[in-house]
Parts: structure tokens; sequence; C-alpha cells
């Protein structure tokens, strides 16, 4: 891939050593630059996950994407800087009971640097990583915006964050390794299926140094590092408009709105 033009991308200008100074740093600028988005599969547009179409999109036309599209480019990247990376398969928990079993329909990265094994992930949407966990510690970890734990689980690991003091599970999963055909089947139900959140409903997420912006459907709400929240409802006449100057995302030739998304409908990862 062009390292160049996705450090351009990004806005990293640091040491290009396989360690873990630079993992940190390029999952951290990742997460604030290339905002995770749904838009495609809410227009009908086909999602692609050959590598070049993907940093096509993400990279050269400045858009966004979902966990198969934002992870197999930052896995792409981390393999060009010469780390060891392995795909793997989450079932999806957040807002669920953690013993409920969901198919995989997330796509993790596993990445050995430095004689540990790291958890990277810069696709769950308003909870996306904006640092790597170390995945053989269950103490609990901070990164730039949210505390995080894993817990075992028999052979799966449990993903957790800390929302106002309480634990919320994110996702689990086991270290079975993927191969990217095994995310072309979830990748294509999720973006085609009618009652798929991600066909039904508008979302767009992208933190910042000071919190995160988070749009659902219309409502568009700001959590700061502090807990707080602050949210608006938007008309359906500026939606493109704050999707391009809050989030970033290059709307310029997409279609139109195929129709007025329902405020709330949409999960936040």
């Amino acid at each position: 891939m062009n390292l160049d033009a996705y450090f351009r991308r990004i806005g990293f200008d640091g040491p290009r050593a396989a360690g873990h100074q630079t993992l940190a740093r390029v999952a951290y600028r990742h997460a604030l630059s290339i905002p995770f988005e749904n838009l495609d599969p809410w227009l009908g547009i086909p999602v692609s996950l050959d590598p070049e179409a993907v940093a096509e999109k993400l990279v050269t036309r400045r858009r966004g994407g979902w966990c198969f599209e934002q992870n197999l480019l930052l896995g792409d990247a981390l393999r060009e800087l010469g780390f060891e990376v392995r795909d793997l398969a989450a079932r999806v928990l957040w807002g669920r009971d953690p013993g409920i079993v969901e198919p995989r329909t997330h796509r993790v990265l596993q990445v050995h640097c430095d004689g540990r094994d790291w958890l990277v992930d810069a696709g769950f949407g308003g909870q996306s990583l904006t640092g790597v966990i170390e995945m053989d510690s269950e103490l609990e970890q901070k990164t730039p915006h949210e505390l995080l734990r894993l817990r075992r689980l028999g052979p799966e690991r449990l993903l957790e964050t800390s929302i106002r003091g309480m634990w919320r599970p994110m996702y689990r999963f086991d270290l079975t390794p993927q191969l990217p055909v095994d995310f072309e089947a979830p990748s294509f139900h999720l973006s085609n299926h009618p009652e798929s959140r991600f066909v039904t409903g508008l979302i767009a997420a992208l933190p910042t140094p000071e919190g995160r912006h988070a749009l659902r459907d219309t409502e568009l709400t700001w959590y700061d590092n502090l807990g707080n929240a602050s949210q608006s409802q938007l008309p359906l006449s500026q939606l493109m408009a704050t999707l391009r100057d809050v989030f970033g995302i290059n709307v310029a030739g997409l279609p139109d709105l195929p129709r007025a998304p329902q405020a709330g409908t949409a999960a936040r990862s």
C-alpha cells in the first residue's frame, strides 16, 4: 500500500519502527482522522473489501467506513511497517447481555510487537479504540478516551468499557485467525439485509482529543472526555453538511439521502 499517502491522511509523521510507540500513535491518528460511517449501505452503494478499493475510498476520496474497511486498511498499514498482524472476528455485545451468542460480525486486529500481543480496533463506531490494549492483561487499561479492560471467558476474551463508572460489554472474541474471505459474508449481510441497522439507519462517529462526535440518524451528540453529553436534532437539509463539516467526510458525488431517517433507530457501534 502507499504508506506515504496513508500517513498524510491520518496526519502521522513519527518514527516508522515496528514498536509499541509507533503502533499506539498510528492507531490513535487513524481513529481521529478516518471517521466511522455507513453511508454506502445506507445509500445502497455496494461495499467492497478489495484492499485497493478500500484504500481508494478511505485515503484518496477521504471517506470513512466501518470495521471491515477500517481495520483492513489499518492492518495493511501495520503489516507494511513490519508488524505481525492477525485478523480476528468478534461477537458484538453493545447493548446486550454478555452471555448472548451473536454472530461474528466485527473485525478486529491482534498485533504482536515488543514481545506482547495488542488489541487494535479502529472500527467500533462511537466506541472505537483510540489506544491499544495489552491482550494478556485483565487489568484496567487507560486509553486516550476511555478506561477499558479485557476479561477471560474460557477461550474467549470480553472487552468492556467504563462509562460513567459502569463497565459495559463491547464484544467478545477468540484468537482463531481469520482470512479476508471470512469477512465477505458478514459484510455483505450487514450492508444488504433490509433489517440491518447499517441499512435502516444513518451512523457516523469521530473522536477528537477532547471527546467524541456521534450521529445516529438525525440525532447529533457530543460526548466530552468527562462523560458529559449534549444533543441536537438535525433537519434533513443539514445532514450532508454535518457529515462534511463535523465528521470530515467527503460527500462530493454522493447521491441524495434516500429517505429521512428516524432519530434514535441506529446503534452507536
